[in-house]
């Protein structure tokens, strides 16, 4: 059964310098908790405990962030801000967490093959925590796990967006098999929106059975110079089945600043009172 997560962290996060040039992107905080926290709880939701990273030179902080800290939390003892540490420190109870490094920044594809000796020979889910999920109910990624346990093959997560935003993003081409399910028969990364075969894009979500890694190992770099996950997924597609799931929730593009004031300010105002 699915138990681990995987967060591929060792971008540069330049669309957000100079605030990202010694501090992870992904500790960059909507209103109080940074976005790798909004990602691991809702992994956690899922029921995926066993967390791995794919991290970076200039990550520590994620590391440093799901540990203890004694000087503050000795500081904060007894006091009414101590409550503000309890969804962090129930995730550190009740996860475990893997590190390792991408030495080089060869793709989305390329940082998935390096978790590979931390993974092993299991299904995992995938969370980009640039992409901020909202739900009302369950989390996007205990969706995609509820689907996982009915068809076992890789599930994405997909959005429609604007015809002419393609270009930012991997898009899909599927024959519909349910409501909000698609069974994916082409995808291509970041097409001109001339050549898109959709308007589905793919957001930071997936599902990904263990046979990901050898179809990764043969896919040659694509756009960009980089290994793509989606050239993978699409060659997996072909030998088998991946499944698109149009998601329950609200999704903002935490990596860039227009979608990280959105999210900030639409957290702010449905988590927490004005008056406080």
């Amino acid at each position: 059964m699915l138990k681990k997560c995987l967060y591929p962290v060792a971008g540069y996060g330049t669309r957000f310098l100079p605030a990202t040039k010694s501090m992870a992107k992904e500790m960059l905080p909507v209103v109080d908790k940074p976005l790798i926290q909004y990602a691991v709880s809702e992994a956690m939701d899922a029921g995926l405990v066993q967390q791995s990273f794919v991290t970076g030179r200039t990550k520590r902080s994620i590391e440093d962030h799901f540990d203890i800290s004694y000087e503050v939390e000795n500081e904060i003892k007894g006091s009414s801000k101590e409550d503000q540490l309890s969804e962090i420190r129930e995730i550190r109870e009740n996860c475990v967490f893997t590190y390792t490094r991408q030495r080089e920044m060869k793709g989305l594809g390329h940082a998935i093959l390096t978790s590979e000796p931390m993974i092993g020979d299991e299904p995992f889910g995938v969370i980009l925590a640039d992409d901020l999920c909202i739900t009302e109910g369950d989390s996007v990624m205990k969706q995609m796990v509820g689907l996982y346990k009915q068809f076992r093959c890789s599930i994405i997560a997909i959005e429609e967006v604007p015809k002419e935003e393609t270009y930012k993003y991997g898009v899909i081409a599927g024959e519909q098999f349910q409501d909000n399910l698609f069974k994916v028969k082409d995808m291509v990364e970041k097409p001109a929106p001339e050549d898109a075969p959709s308007n589905m894009a793919i957001i930071g979500r997936y599902i990904l059975t263990p046979d990901i890694f050898d179809y990764i190992r043969e896919t040659k770099p694509g756009a960009g110079g980089e290994v793509q996950i989606t050239d993978a997924l699409l060659a997996q597609a072909k030998n088998g089945c991946v499944m698109a799931y149009k998601f329950k929730g609200k999704r903002f593009d935490c990596g860039s600043l227009h979608g990280y004031v959105e999210a900030t300010n639409y957290c702010y105002n449905k988590f927490h009172d004005p008056s406080e």
